[in-house]
């Protein structure tokens, strides 16, 4: 167990303006995060969700592994540094494995469960917007208002299915080595599952320094829509009592932010 975190995006959704991204613990068949962002191609915003993963956690595995992208630079060398700064014998070693595509199995089985389970709805749904006419991202208003709505209600709904997953126990498969059952017992209590735990303690200042090292904060990547145009939109949405936006409220929010805004 924490032996290795595996690292994938998923482009299907790119077509809408979102970019969705994952990391799994392949032992417990854990998801250690899956989210939903206006960008999956930006090294510095991978690596915030990985810092923000592992600094929740209070430990790290002992590599990352990714394809063999840019985007994946980040987590690599902070990866790297954070496992150097707790165990100087690492110095001048990689600490992340670079997979050729379609060999990072685990994250592409998450995305292959994903579609089945999570996605079909979800696709349709926003393809509804776009065959309607309400939403085409090409239009840059148009995207903003679709990110200010959409993101945090489809983060919210990942975060829960993630939770779903996470605490049900896998369908018995007999050609699997590892360990059968539910992650999140798996994950805490690895013993019980006759594993060793290979995690690495960590701390509040090693994940700083890993932050200031790698990350601009400033960076626009960061913000949901341009600060500016978020606080006009957060206004119109104060001054129509901000309703609930949920699966069945979700265009309708939208259109009336938007024609707010415009």
């Amino acid at each position: 167990l924490n032996d290795l975190f595996a690292i994938d995006q998923h482009d299907k959704w790119l077509r809408f303006g979102l970019g969705l991204h994952t990391g799994i613990e392949p032992f417990s068949g854990r998801i250690m995060w899956i989210r939903v962002w206006h960008s999956n191609r930006n090294p510095q915003l991978i690596l915030n969700y990985y810092l923000d993963t592992i600094a929740e956690l209070g430990h790290m595995p002992l590599i990352t592994q990714s394809d063999l992208g840019t985007e994946n630079y980040g987590i690599a060398n902070a990866q790297t540094l954070l496992r150097q700064r707790y165990d100087p014998t690492l110095q001048g070693t990689l600490q992340h494995r670079w997979m050729r595509t379609k060999k990072n199995i685990m994250p592409e089985i998450t995305w292959s469960q994903l579609r089945r389970r999570f996605t079909p709805g979800f696709e349709n749904l926003l393809d509804e917007g776009v065959i309607e006419g309400w939403y085409d991202s090409g239009d840059t208003l148009q995207m903003m208002v679709f990110r200010w709505v959409f993101i945090p209600w489809l983060q919210r709904e990942l975060d829960a299915y993630r939770d779903r997953v996470n605490n049900s126990a896998k369908r018995r498969d007999r050609n699997k080595v590892l360990p059968h059952g539910v992650p999140n017992l798996i994950y805490n209590s690895p013993e019980d599952f006759g594993s060793l735990d290979f995690k690495v303690s960590i701390d509040r200042e090693g994940i700083d320094y890993v932050r200031n090292v790698y990350i601009d904060a400033s960076n626009p990547v960061f913000d949901i829509v341009p600060p500016m145009l978020g606080n006009f939109i957060e206004h119109c949405y104060d001054a129509m009592g901000r309703p609930a936006v949920t699966r069945t409220s979700v265009w309708t929010v939208y259109r009336n932010v938007l024609s707010a805004v415009q």
